[in-house]
């Protein structure tokens, strides 16, 4: 009895409480937060990757996502060969493939 203090009933709702309107509006703009910082700007990578992939030909010079540079020899359905050396071809699958450089990017480097 010394600690539990009197409880009161209250009237209404409490002074913090949102109730329903509030509550939906918070969910739509999290909703609009998450579509526009998160969801987007995914789709939009995702697009230019695939469309970077399908444009991919027979002598572009690439970069793999190891880190692997050379000369695309080959493509053969979701592979692509690439040329490291003269005498060195690697088999990777197209995913891999990072970004197409500008011609003469490897012998540059």
């Amino acid at each position: 009895m010394f600690f539990i203090s009197s409880a009161y009933a209250q009237s209404g709702a409490p002074a913090g409480d949102p109730g329903l309107t509030g509550s939906l509006i918070m969910f739509g703009g999290l909703f609009i937060f998450m579509y526009l910082f998160i969801i987007r700007p995914q789709r939009k990578r995702q697009k230019e990757h695939s469309d970077l992939l399908a444009g991919l030909s027979k002598g572009d010079e690439v970069t793999m996502t190891s880190g692997i540079l050379g000369k695309v020899t080959k493509i053969e359905g979701d592979y692509v060969v690439v040329e490291v050396n003269d005498k060195l071809e690697l088999k990777f699958q197209k995913s891999a493939v990072h970004a197409v450089l500008p011609k003469g990017t490897i012998k540059a480097i």
